[in-house]
Parts: C-alpha cells; structure tokens; sequence
C-alpha cells in the first residue's frame, strides 16, 4: 500500500471513530426534541475537513477547499473513501449520502443550482416537518444552526400583545423555517415572508403545507396596502408570501409607517443579485439595516438579528438610543453545536414599553 493509502485509510478510520461517538452521543437528544435533522462533525479532525449533517436517513456534507493545490482525481478518490466511512458509520447507504466541495463564495452563489437530481428528504425538529434538498444546491433549504434561534423566536410569537394579533416580519426568509414556526406559536399570529426567489417562495409554500399551514403568495403592493387594517385577518390570511427585494419591502414599509411586533432579519452575508436596486455586505451595511428595521417595530416588538459573517463587529454607536441590544448566541446554542461555529445573534427590545 502506498503512503497515500495507507494516509487515508487511517483517516478513514478516525472519522468513523468520531462519526460513530458522535451518533451515540447526540440519539437521545434527537428523540427527546423530535430531531432527525442534525450536525454530527464539522472539521472536528484537521486532515478531514468535513463538515456532515444528518438528515433523516440520508447524509449532506461538503469538503471544505484546502488551502494548497490538490490533484482533482486523488480528491475525488480520497472523498469516496471518506464516503464509505460515513456510510459504515451511520449504517446508511452510500448511494444516500452527498458529500460537495465547498469553495469560498460570493454573493448569491451558494444558493445556485449545480444539479438537478432532486434529492428530496423531509426532516423533522421540536414536531416540526421541513423539506430538504440534499442533492442540487450546496445548501439544503435548512439551516441546522439556526434550529434553537427558531425556537425562541417561537415562545416570543407565542405572546399575544395586547389582546392583538401578534404580527411577525421574517426578512430573507429563504424557505420559511423561521415562519413555521412562529405561525405554530399559539394565540393569534400573522406573518409576512419576504424573499427575491420564487424557487424559495414555492419551497415555503411545500414547508407551510407539511406543517399544516396554508401560505399564500401575494404582491409587497397587496400586503403593505392592507396593513395595518383591523382586524388584519379579515383581508389577508395569516400566512403571507412576498416575492421582494427585502432592501426595497423595508423602504417602502418605512415609508408608509408599517409595524410590526416581531421581525426576523436573517441576511445573508452578501448578495449582488442582479435583481436587486444595490448589492448588499451584512458587514458593511448592517447598521442601515438594522435602525430602519428597529423603526418598524411595534411598542413591546422585538429584532432578531442573525448573521453568518465572519469578523462581525457589531456596535450599538448610533443606533436609536432607546433600544436594548442582547447577545443571544450562546441560548440560541443547540446541542448538536456545542463547541462549534454557530452564527451570532442579538434582540433588540425596547425597555419603555
């Protein structure tokens, strides 16, 4: 055996170890919360730098790109010898699970389409169903480290205000997770999901209907033109689906002095679609951002805000003074991600109310 082999083949061994404590560790987590959905490794071992999530019976992961030149057959090569670990592993056939090559992006890239074999697997968390695609895009159509983010935002949804309805803005909605649940909270909730792809639209649409919801997509005129009515729900249903750009649905709302008690403002780290009024960087733009979303928060409402961004810096100098900002990362924490990489998360609330 060459050096090469005998390398890898020792590599293989140490992440079916670590795949294999992992599993045990994490099973009874799963079925107390109703999780099948959930991230086992992520470089944990240098020389392997996987990341691997599993879902359901099947398994997504990515091959981060390494920082020194590799022959593409020996990578190749070397990731169905890792295949085969996983599969051995997680008992699950190899022929269920996709492992991509993750390369540094920009802008809307990540969300593209590079197959189109429809690899659909529906995944369950905290009682919840969700869709998953584990073959066409590099990212599924759920966010596993945002799962205990979800859940919080769930309880706050499940406060009516008031005696009113409880309205939820969920910017960049992606496919919906963050609606599902908040339309679960309890009590009376309205939300509006706004996002520029109507492949993501239709996705939140399959997302809604598995969790028993019935979403409609409706114009930003359509919506920004009801609200606020009272009572809303005599006009619009409760599950609302806006294909816009979430930059310009915040202007127009700000124009016409739209509240709501919750938003979610989920972006992404930069985006230069060509649909888009500018191109958008969380770690230049976020302080816009955020005052305008702050001004469309009702009395008592909450901003959760949310960003992948590496080298974040997030500062409360100039934004509206009466606001309180908390860093929530650390709660919205899940136990498949203890000691790993999860995005950061701060509430903004306004104490006076």
């Amino acid at each position: 055996m060459e050096r090469s082999d005998q390398k890898t083949a020792c590599q293989a061994e140490m992440l079916f170890n670590r795949l294999t404590k992992r599993q045990r560790h994490l099973m009874k987590w799963a079925a107390r919360t109703g999780t099948d959905a959930f991230r086992l490794y992520d470089r944990d071992i240098p020389e392997i730098p996987l990341r691997i999530d599993r879902y359901n019976d099947a398994v997504c992961g990515a091959l981060f790109e390494r920082p020194y030149d590799t022959d593409a057959d020996e990578e190749a090569r070397w990731l169905m010898v890792m295949t085969d670990a996983v599969a051995q592993a997680l008992s699950i056939p190899a022929d269920r699970i996709f492992l991509k090559i993750r390369k540094r992006q920009r802008g809307g890239s990540q969300y593209s389409r590079f197959v189109h074999q429809n690899f659909f697997v529906d995944v369950h968390e905290y009682g919840y169903t969700f869709r998953t695609n584990l073959s066409d895009y590099l990212d599924t159509g759920l966010f596993l480290d945002r799962r205990k983010l979800r859940h919080i935002i769930q309880r706050d949804a499940a406060t009516v205000r008031g005696g009113t309805r409880t309205m939820v803005l969920n910017l960049f909605c992606y496919t919906a997770a963050f609606s599902v649940y908040a339309l679960h909270a309890g009590g009376a909730v309205d939300v509006d999901s706004v996002d520029l792809s109507n492949t993501y639209l239709d996705w939140a649409k399959v997302n809604c209907a598995l969790n028993g919801i019935r979403a409609e997509l409706l114009s930003q005129e359509a919506v920004l033109s009801a609200l606020p009515s009272v009572p809303c729900s005599r006009r619009l249903p409760p599950c609302r689906l806006i294909r816009a750009d979430a930059l310009r649905f915040i202007d127009e709302a700000v124009r016409r002095k739209r509240r709501w008690d919750i938003i979610i403002l989920d972006p992404p780290t930069f985006s230069n679609s060509k649909t888009m009024r500018s191109d958008f960087d969380v770690n230049r733009d976020h302080h816009a951002i955020i005052t305008k979303c702050l001004t469309l928060l009702g009395p008592g409402g909450a901003l959760y805000f949310s960003t992948n961004a590496r080298r974040f810096n997030l500062t409360g100098a100039g934004l509206p003074a009466r606001y309180t900002c908390r860093n929530i990362t650390e709660q919205a924490r899940d136990e498949d991600f203890r000691g790993k990489t999860i995005p950061a998360c701060w509430v903004f609330t306004d104490p006076s109310c």
